[in-house]
């Protein structure tokens, strides 16, 4: 079953693709994985996201939604701000496995601050 690039890990899921084959579309993102790679150096909001990575706020809040629903990112509010961070600790071991796993093909990339 092909995965529809604009759908998400539960919508992913629900059409029959394995939560596996979900996770891993939900990192296949450039933008998602780069938000990730900011937040693994600590919470940010949307405005922080996008001035740091460039992004219009619609495009980072939709990336965020995304990353929400497979579970790898939430948010806290205080006041009217809401701060996201990395829900799972695990997602910096799997990083750094596919660090390894990368150079291993040749192919040098930093995924990890």
């Amino acid at each position: 079953m092909a995965i529809d690039k604009g759908r998400c890990v539960s919508a992913d899921i629900a059409a029959g693709v394995s939560p596996a084959a979900a996770l891993f579309h939900s990192l296949a993102d450039e933008t998602r994985l780069r938000i990730v790679q900011r937040l693994t150096r600590g919470e940010a909001r949307v405005i922080d996201l996008t001035g740091e990575l460039g992004l219009a706020q619609s495009t980072v809040s939709k990336h965020l939604a995304c990353l929400r629903d497979c579970g790898l990112v939430d948010y806290r509010t205080e006041g009217r701000q809401s701060f996201y961070a990395l829900t799972r600790p695990e997602l910096m071991d799997l990083l750094a496995s596919a660090e390894q796993l990368l150079q291993a093909t040749g192919h040098e990339v930093t995924l990890r601050p």
